[in-house]
C-alpha cells in the first residue's frame, strides 16, 4: 500500500520570537501525520477506539537538521520502524522543499478496554497493512 507523506504549512503562532518553528511543535506535526497514515490505512483514531482500541505513546525522540518557519509546507513521511504483536516505532522524516529538516520516531502500544492488545490478533487487516508500510 501506498501512503502518501502528510503536509503541514508552518502557522505564524507556532513560530517563536526568532520566527523560527518552536521545537515542540514537531511532535504535533508527528501525530497530526500519524493519524492521517492511520485513515489512509482505514484504521483512523475514531474507529480504534470506537472498536475499544487505545494506542498511547510510550517514547518520542527528534533530531532536528534545520530550522522551518512561517509558511513553509513540511512533508512527513510515515514509515514503520519496527512492528510486534504489542508494540509499534514509527519513523518519520520531515522535509521542506526536499530538504530533511527533522528526523523523529515515536513508540506505541495497543490497549484492549485498559489491558495490553495483541494487533494481529484484534485488527489482522490493520496489522498487515502497517507490515506492508515498512
Amino acid at each position: 500500500m501506498t501512503v502518501q507523506p502528510y503536509r503541514h504549512e508552518v502557522k505564524y503562532y507556532e513560530t517563536d520570537k526568532m520566527g523560527i518553528t518552536h521545537h515542540s511543535n514537531y511532535i504535533r506535526f508527528m501525530e497530526e501525520a500519524r493519524i492521517d497514515w492511520l485513515d489512509q490505512l482505514g484504521y483512523g483514531f475514531d474507529r480504534m477506539e470506537a472498536e475499544g482500541i487505545v494506542s498511547p505513546v510510550v517514547s518520542v525522540t527528534c533530531n532536528y537538521k534545520k530550522t522551518t518557519s512561517f509558511k513553509d509546507v513540511i512533508e512527513v513521511e510515515v514509515k514503520v520502524k519496527s512492528l510486534s504483536e504489542v508494540k509499534l516505532i514509527i519513523a518519520y522524516t520531515m522535509r521542506v522543499e526536499g530538504k530533511i529538516v527533522c528526523t523523529a520516531e515515536s513508540t506505541h502500544c495497543f490497549f484492549d478496554d485498559g489491558r495490553p492488545a495483541v494487533i494481529a490478533e484484534r485488527f489482522p487487516a490493520l496489522y498487515k497493512a502497517m507490515m506492508e508500510t515498512m
